[in-house]
């Protein structure tokens, strides 16, 4: 039965989203690319300026009706920084409790963002250790954890309720390749590949896949091997993507294709689209552009038209102190000058 406080409480998420317009889809002018068209979806445009807006609603809409979450209870999330941002959010408009259990190394940034909404950050050494520390704290508490590792991808209604691949597709509808030939996608928790890879297969379309994964991180691996056990010792320096351990919501038959990304290339990149669109992006960001250059230069090669669709995850003001710092570069990503040169390269022939 629904209480009243929880009836007010899906209400409130509901105003919320009815409030909100759709992120945009933006078209990158690339003239060494013809008849090749590659947009990105700005999901930092979101209230809580990151992809993960969408998550969090789902996660909280999904927990409110499964009877996890009531009046009072205390919200606990194991995050790198993004999810748990836009949580707070979500935990302020209900007037709940709300911890984020996070590796030390997070950026500053978010940690503020987080205790703007009202959020408390738990620290921990390594990525590894966020998910026993959440259940400890959710248990202590008697509050719940929400753990988006485990339920990104059910609790997004990948058929095609207001998900971001139905908003992709119904964007691309006027544009001269209306049906990418790719969509391109990094996994943090495996959710939104999931709800794209299902979405696909459920209209029956003839998209591809793409999932691109940073170094660091086992889902790749797990994409060749099929070997669900694999762990890594280092996390992942691309913040916001890539995991020490297969999640339970990456899903890898939904997936056609996957490429490894050394991270050079992905800061690399990063830095290459400021140049192309005046404004800066997060590492993530760079990560997924580059499977999406890449994919066009070998469209290219074969002589083929068509679009390709990847997203921007969060703004770049959150990384100021880290990626966007030659010296944090330099000592913890390495040097990008070859990466930077062959996407110099890549503006005149359209190689890569």
């Amino acid at each position: 039965m629904c209480t009243n406080w929880v009836a007010n409480a899906i209400g409130k998420i509901e105003a919320d989203f009815q409030r909100s317009a759709d992120t945009h889809l933006i078209k990158l002018e690339l003239p060494m690319l013809e008849g090749i068209d590659i947009y990105l979806k700005d999901e930092s445009t979101h209230p809580t300026g990151s992809l993960k807006h969408r998550l969090a609603r789902s996660l909280f809409l999904y927990a409110l009706c499964n009877g996890w979450i009531k009046e009072g209870t205390a919200v606990i999330e194991s995050s790198s920084g993004s999810t748990a941002v836009s949580e707070a959010y979500f935990a302020r408009l209900l007037g709940l409790p709300f911890i984020a259990v996070m590796p030390k190394s997070t950026a500053k940034r978010k940690i503020e963002q987080i205790e703007f909404y009202g959020g408390r950050c738990h620290f921990v050494e390594h990525s590894s250790e966020i998910y026993a520390e959440s259940e400890k704290l959710a248990k202590e508490l008697n509050g719940h954890y929400m753990d988006q590792f485990t339920y990104a991808e059910r609790a997004t209604d990948w058929r095609g309720n207001n998900n971001i691949a139905n908003a992709i597709f119904g964007q691309m509808e006027r544009e001269p390749h209306p049906i990418p030939s790719w969509i391109v996608m990094s996994p943090g928790t495996g959710g939104t590949s999931a709800t794209i890879g299902r979405y696909i297969r459920y209209q029956r379309l003839a998209t591809k896949l793409l999932v691109v994964d940073p170094q660091h991180s086992v889902f790749y691996d797990y994409f060749i091997s099929g070997d669900a056990g694999i762990t890594c010792e280092k996390g992942s320096c691309i913040e916001g993507i890539g995991r020490p351990r297969v999640e339970p919501s990456f899903i890898p038959g939904v997936v056609d294709e996957m490429l490894k990304v050394p991270d050079v290339d992905s800061i690399a990149t990063m830095y290459w689209l400021e140049s192309l669109i005046g404004r800066k992006t997060g590492p993530s960001t760079g990560t997924n552009l580059y499977g999406a250059l890449k994919l066009a230069s070998q469209m290219n090669a074969r002589g083929e038209t068509g679009s390709i669709v990847t997203l921007i995850c969060d703004p770049g003001e959150r990384y100021l102190d880290t990626y966007y710092n030659s010296a944090w570069v330099s000592t913890h990503i390495g040097d990008i000058t070859a990466s930077s040169a062959a996407l110099g390269a890549f503006n005149e022939s359209g190689k890569l």
